[in-house]
């Protein structure tokens, strides 16, 4: 049976991918910290399932990432791992550097380690994906798209870190030898994200009538790819990506956060009208810009489709309609998620 060491499992697209995993009928050994954002909650339809392990604890534990390794000798490693909030890395840099620079590099000496010790034709076989965001490149003007050659230029501590790991992961490849494949995503949205992100924010927020705030005037522009889009990308680069290789992954879906939020407000008007009859849109309200707030990104995943024949399948329409369908139908797992540690509260105000 292939089995993965997925580390971040139990997080927004680390949980995604290990439901999908599982039901493909792979062995997930999932190390997830669970800190803020981490949820059981997402994992629940996997009790009792054999091929599911749910290990709690760090990627930066040295004897517990070794430990895991030698015991369940997995054909590949997934890091999802990783403190993803810009607003939250601004509030609190310190803890984006540890997990993310200081625990990736952690985790890949330990892989390394494991890697090396095989035999031959599993070391041929063995693959680590890390999973990284196109906010490493920075921010566009009104044209162009990153592309896997884009400089890197960070503009937050949350895009810093990503791309110091990712430059370590890099590096395991060129000085190592270990056989590494990058992704780097776009925004994602979809089903078990955690309300502090754009989209269940404004959801969870509409949905109590409350005031829907907007940074800015609302016009940065993200490229939005559904999860379950994000998912089979990274299993397709895991299965025939060309090692030492970057694969971005977009979908093809630039949009202003601004229509964004008034298509939720139109779809929970539809779907879930306020006892007051009031238009959601009418409880936008346009707040004070956050610091280093990038304008534009836009991905260009043309190289994945042509080397890997990837694309996404989920349009924007289909995927936002199916996404606050999910949240309305599992009010239940958000509650449970709102448990007094964030409140729907604006942070990255520092």
């Amino acid at each position: 049976m292939t089995t993965w060491l997925v580390t971040g499992g139990a997080g927004f697209i680390g949980g995604n991918f290990v439901l999908d995993a599982v039901r493909r009928g792979i062995r997930i050994i999932n190390l997830d910290a669970l800190t803020y954002a981490g949820n059981l909650d997402t994992l629940s339809s996997l009790d009792g399932d054999a091929n599911h392990v749910f290990v709690h604890g760090d990627i930066g534990d040295a004897g517990l990432v070794e430990r895991l390794l030698a015991e369940y000798r997995p054909d590949a490693v997934v890091n999802f791992a990783a403190e993803s909030h810009v607003d939250r890395s601004i509030d609190g840099p310190a803890a984006f550097v540890q997990t993310n620079v200081v625990g990736t590099l952690s985790l890949l000496e330990k892989v390394r380690d494991y890697w090396r010790a095989l035999d031959p034709v599993k070391r041929d076989a063995f693959r680590f994906l890390h999973v990284s965001t196109d906010e490493v490149y920075g921010s566009l003007g009104e044209t162009g798209k990153f592309t896997e050659t884009t400089p890197y230029a960070p503009n937050s501590p949350y895009s810093a870190s990503k791309a110091a790991s990712d430059h370590l992961v890099r590096a395991f490849h060129h000085t190592y030898g270990l056989p590494v494949l990058t992704t780097n995503c776009s925004n994602n949205y979809g089903p078990y994200q955690f309300p502090e992100k754009l989209i269940p924010l404004i959801v969870a927020r509409a949905l109590r009538g409350e005031p829907l705030p907007v940074y800015g005037d609302g016009r940065n522009v993200r490229d939005w790819l559904f999860v379950g889009d994000h998912c089979s990308a990274i299993a397709r680069v895991l299965e025939a990506g060309r090692v030492g290789e970057t694969y971005n992954v977009g979908g093809n879906a630039e949009r202003e956060n601004i229509e964004v939020v008034r298509t939720i407000c139109a779809l929970l008007d539809m779907k879930r009208p306020l006892a007051d009859g009031r238009a959601r849109e009418s409880l936008i309200t346009f707040v004070k810009d956050r610091p280093g707030h990038d304008r534009r990104y836009a991905i260009d995943a043309s190289k994945i489709e042509r080397e890997l024949g990837w694309s996404p399948t989920v349009t924007f329409e289909q995927g936002i309609e199916a996404t606050v369908d999910w949240y309305l139908a599992n009010q239940p797992w958000v509650d449970r998620v709102l448990d007094g540690s964030y409140r729907l509260e604006r942070i990255g105000q520092s």
